[in-house]
């Protein structure tokens, strides 16, 4: 089953807790706090890989977890890394979030997207040693894993896509020109899905071509096979236009090209830009007239046309030259006009410290991930752990904001799910 949508859930794993120890050993009554930081959680990878060529195995299983992070231990041990998830995907799957925003494009073999990382272990008290604090007794919790819902699409990835109406010899024409074996029959929409064949040109040259779905008119808005043909044709660097110029051809050769191109554009109008090729299918049962007019209609947009059949494999030979030919001008032309990819920097003050105070009813609320991160680590219950976050949070400035906006002591701070008094230091 070919499979080229699917929806999964991924979550990397948590960070283990860090461990809040006393060295105890004879002779050594003042061992020392010996608390091990806990392991990072693993991360869920995803991987383009050639051995897998449809999401099909992604149907049967929709959650996915890296392994957590191993607790620290006494005596200095730390715990151990989570084991990160690798998941296989077909070469040409994109990978995007709940919103569709492109997270990642997995174009080539090998290539990897990290969709879920793991969190961070937390630290054992022997991390929080300073000079002031000799035997602090409060240890860090590890970081939660990022969840989130991601949907993975693949675009098929061939030089040549064959684009035409149903039943116009495809699939056939697969058949002749690779080892693939597309179901043929007299029907419309026997193709159900993209077939990949590798064309050998010579010993040195080959290349990939895809069967296609047939496509009707509306098939931008879904009609017929619509969304799923031309998802596929967009990776294809190379068209090729197959037409049907039998004697017992239903539709006018003209007309149809222009309904396929039309469609085309309507998707994206960038399909419009690929180099195109057309392909005068039957001639073994030919209809002149019909023949002239699919020639008429390449010519008239500067196009090459070859009169081929896909069953007695006349023409054959110099449609594939061509196509192995355009396909190498295509590949070597790759990147000539690639604008240069360049990360802009904006300034955002939340970004930079951390966290913003926004005065409201009820007191004042600081969020962040930051200071929220930072409240979640620790116990707040434990009184030394709550010095230190107080220590913390009036280094990142947030205590210096709170004054700025007219903060009093007395007033309520509100901070993820805790409400705290303002005691400035005076």
């Amino acid at each position: 089953m070919f499979i080229d949508e699917v929806e999964i859930y991924v979550r990397g794993g948590d960070g283990g807790g860090g461990c809040a120890s006393f060295h105890r050993e004879k002779f050594q009554p003042l061992g020392g706090p010996d608390g091990g930081d806990g392991g990072n959680g693993g991360s869920v990878i995803l991987r383009a890989s050639d051995s897998v060529n449809t999401l099909v195995e992604y149907t049967r299983r929709r959650h996915y977890r890296a392994g957590r992070g191993g607790s620290g231990g006494g005596n200095d041990r730390h715990g151990a890394e989570g084991k990160d998830l690798v998941l296989n995907v077909p070469v040409g799957t994109q990978v995007r979030d709940e919103d569709a925003s492109l997270l990642a494009d997995l174009s080539r073999s090998g290539k990897e997207a990290v969709v879920a990382r793991g969190g961070r272990g937390g630290r054992g008290n022997a991390s929080f040693v300073t000079p002031s604090r000799r035997a602090p007794d409060f240890a860090e919790r590890g970081e939660a894993g990022e969840e989130k819902k991601i949907r993975l699409e693949l675009k098929l990835l061939a030089d040549v896509g064959v684009v035409g109406f149903p039943n116009v010899g495809k699939s056939t024409l697969i058949s002749r020109i690779s080892a693939a074996r597309p179901r043929i029959a007299d029907y419309p929409f026997t193709t159900l899905e993209p077939v990949l064949g590798v064309v050998r040109v010579d010993e040195e040259r080959s290349f990939v071509v895809s069967d296609l779905p047939g496509l009707i008119e509306g098939a931008h808005e879904g009609r017929g096979l619509g969304l799923r043909f031309l998802r596929h044709v967009e990776r294809s660097v190379v068209l090729l236009h197959l037409l049907d110029v039998s004697q017992g051809g239903l539709d006018e050769p003209a007309r149809a090209l222009e309904i396929v191109l039309d469609e085309m554009g309507s998707y994206s109008p960038r399909l419009l830009e690929r180099p195109q090729v057309v392909a005068g299918n039957k001639v073994d049962a030919v209809d002149p007239g019909r023949l002239d007019e699919a020639r008429g209609a390449a010519l008239a947009r500067g196009w090459d046309f070859f009169p081929i059949s896909a069953v007695s494999g006349e023409g054959i030979p110099a449609l594939v030259w061509r196509l192995a030919q355009m396909v190498e001008e295509a590949r070597s032309a790759v990147g000539v006009d690639v604008p240069e990819e360049r990360t802009v920097y904006t300034f955002d003050p939340q970004r930079e410290r951390g966290f913003r105070v926004l005065r409201e009813e009820g007191g004042f609320h600081v969020t962040g991930d930051r200071v929220e991160k930072l409240l979640r680590a620790v116990d707040i219950a434990n009184p030394q752990a709550l010095a230190y976050v107080q220590g913390r949070l009036k280094r990142m400035g947030v205590e210096d904001e709170l004054l700025r906006q007219g903060a009093r002591e007395g007033d309520a701070v509100i901070i993820g799910d805790y409400v705290f008094d303002f005691l400035p230091e005076r």
